[in-house]
């Protein structure tokens, strides 16, 4: 499916029907290949917006999957950087292309550090996280950072309501509560649960300051409005 190295509409299936832990293990080998993985484009894009925020020492990438994300740290970060993450197998991929990072296996809700890092980053991995456990999520990368450290991920601006994009999204959301409402262990993966107003007010109860700069380079929508936002929290 996807392309003839992404997984089978069978190896989705599998994989839907399982734990998130587990689904990532099973998904680890073919996840590049999918579109689930954040493009490069974006990556770029969001190295370069950071580049203007900088300087930064050290860097977390807070879900690192295979390690994409890995590369924006180190393009940016002038000491160690480290990727955390629930799953083992999608460690392994990210250890294979990242042999320099510190690998760390940790659920995001209980992250393993102290006040160790400069940034952290986070792309792709917020639709596991239902809104309950947002605060817990950025009071862990909160209690992670260095007083004036910086958390910061890309958030795109919404589809336009009636769209095909808001009805895919709309859809994929609808089935995934259908689907967790009767199977166990419950999957985690909603896209319409991560809103800009909520996720800005969750970070200034967890310690934040919030700022949102445009990221230029994926260019402006008709009204004017940026594409996406790298949003920017700064550790007080």
């Amino acid at each position: 499916m996807f392309t003839p190295q992404g997984p089978s509409l069978r190896e989705l299936a599998v994989q839907a029907l399982s734990s998130v832990e587990h689904g990532y293990d099973l998904l680890a080998g073919k996840f590049d290949a999918t579109p689930f993985r954040t493009s490069d484009r974006l990556l770029d894009a969001v190295a370069e917006t950071l580049e203007g925020l900088g300087p930064f020492g050290s860097g977390l990438d807070v879900c690192c999957g295979t390690g994409a994300g890995l590369g924006v740290l180190r393009s940016v970060c002038a000491g160690r950087i480290t990727g955390v993450d629930l799953s083992t197998g999608m460690l392994a991929r990210a250890r294979e292309a990242h042999p320099d990072a510190d690998l760390v296996r940790a659920d995001a809700l209980a992250l393993p550090f102290g006040p160790a890092f400069d940034l952290a980053v986070s792309f792709g991995a917020f639709g596991h996280f239902l809104p309950a456990d947002q605060r817990t999520l950025f009071a862990q990368v909160h209690a992670a950072l260095r007083p004036g450290g910086t958390f910061a991920f890309p958030l795109p601006a919404p589809p336009p309501v009636g769209s095909r994009l808001y009805w895919t999204l709309w859809g994929f959301d609808a089935a995934m509560r259908v689907r967790n409402a009767f199977w166990r262990p419950p999957f985690v993966m909603y896209y319409r649960t991560f809103r800009l107003a909520d996720v800005r007010a969750r970070l200034e109860e967890s310690g934040f300051e919030v700022t949102l700069v445009p990221i230029g380079s994926l260019g402006r929508r008709e009204d004017g409005s940026p594409r996406c936002r790298l949003v920017v929290a700064r550790k007080a």
